[in-house]
C-alpha cells in the first residue's frame, strides 16, 4: 500500500517482454529484494538491486493495463516505496493496483497552479468525485472539477517540480486508480440493492402473506 506522495522521479534503464530496470536513489534506502515499490502508481515487485537502481518483472496485462507498456530507455516515472504504518499519511491509501489509463485533455495556469484536465473511461467516472481523491501516475491528487467523461485536479510548483506531471502535455497517457474507499461504497450499494427482493421484503415483514377465502 502506498500514499501517492512521490519520493523521487527515477530514471528507466532497461525495458523488455517480462524486465523493467530502474536507476534510483531515494527509494533504494532500506529497500530489500521482495519489497514493493510504486512506479507511476504501479505496484512492482523488487527482484534484483543495485547500487544505482532496481529491476522488476513486468506481466504482460501489466504493460496492457497501465503506461508501463509504453516506456522507453531514459524516460522518468514518479516512485514511491510502499508505506510503513506508523507514520504520517499525506496522501491517500493508494494500493498499486492500476484500474485504467486516462489521457491528458489540456493544461493551462492560473497564478502559480497548474490546471490539468484528464479523461477517464466512463466505468471510473463513478468513483470520482468533487474534492475527493485520485492518483494519477501514482500521485495523490484531489479532483477540483469533473463532468461526465474528465476530471480537472490543480497542481502545486512542488507537485509539478517533484513528480512526472511537470512534463504531461494534451495527448499523454496516465495511469489511474479511484479512491478504494469510494469504490467499497459503490460495492455496499451494489450489493443491497441485489439483496432488496421479494423474499427479503417478506423476512423483514414488509410483505405479508394472503388467505384465500
Amino acid at each position: 500500500m502506498f500514499t501517492g506522495v512521490v519520493e523521487e522521479i527515477g530514471i528507466v534503464k532497461e525495458t523488455s517482454r517480462d524486465r523493467l530496470a530502474f536507476e534510483a536513489h531515494n527509494v533504494l534506502e532500506g529497500t530489500k529484494v521482495g519489497d514493493s515499490i510504486a512506479a507511476n502508481g504501479v505496484c512492482l515487485t523488487v527482484v534484483s538491486l543495485e547500487n544505482r537502481g532496481f529491476s522488476v518483472n513486468v506481466m504482460p496485462e501489466t504493460l496492457r493495463c497501465t503506461n508501463l507498456g509504453s516506456l522507453h530507455y531514459n524516460d522518468q516515472v514518479n516512485l514511491e516505496r510502499a508505506l510503513v504504518f506508523g507514520g504520517r499519511l499525506g496522501g491517500h491509501l493508494v494500493l498499486g493496483h492500476v484500474d485504467d489509463t486516462g489521457e491528458v485533455m489540456d493544461v493551462t495556469s492560473e497564478e502559480t497552479a497548474h490546471i490539468m484536465r484528464i479523461s477517464a473511461p466512463a466505468k471510473l467516472m463513478p468513483y470520482i468525485v468533487d474534492k475527493g481523491f485520485i492518483a494519477v501516475d501514482g500521485v495523490s491528487l484531489t479532483v477540483v472539477d469533473l463532468d461526465d467523461f474528465s476530471f480537472v485536479v490543480s497542481l502545486v510548483a512542488y507537485t509539478m517540480e517533484h513528480t512526472t506531471l511537470g512534463r504531461k502535455r494534451p495527448g499523454d497517457v496516465v495511469n489511474l486508480e479511484a479512491d478504494i474507499i469510494a469504490k467499497y461504497v459503490e460495492n455496499l450499494k451494489e450489493r443491497k440493492r441485489q439483496s432488496l427482493n421479494f423474499e427479503f421484503l417478506k423476512e423483514y415483514g414488509f410483505v405479508g402473506g394472503t388467505d384465500a377465502g
